[in-house]
C-alpha cells in the first residue's frame, strides 16, 4: 500500500512543483515516485521468493 502512496505523492509533488516553478519540489515528487516503484519492485520479489519456497 506504501507504494501506491508514494507514487501518488510524488506525482502530486511534481505538478505543484511544476506549477509554481518549484525545481526543489518537483525533484522531491520524483525521489518520491522512485521510492513507491522500489517498494512495489521489493513487494513482488518478496512474493516470488515465498511462492518458490512453497514448491
Amino acid at each position: 500500500m506504501g507504494k501506491i502512496i508514494d507514487k501518488v505523492k510524488g506525482k502530486i509533488k511534481q505538478l505543484a512543483g511544476k506549477a509554481t516553478g518549484d525545481k526543489k519540489l518537483k525533484r522531491q515528487g520524483k525521489v518520491d515516485e522512485v521510492k513507491g516503484r522500489v517498494k512495489g519492485a521489493v513487494e513482488e520479489v518478496k512474493h516470488g521468493v515465498k511462492d518458490a519456497a512453497k514448491k
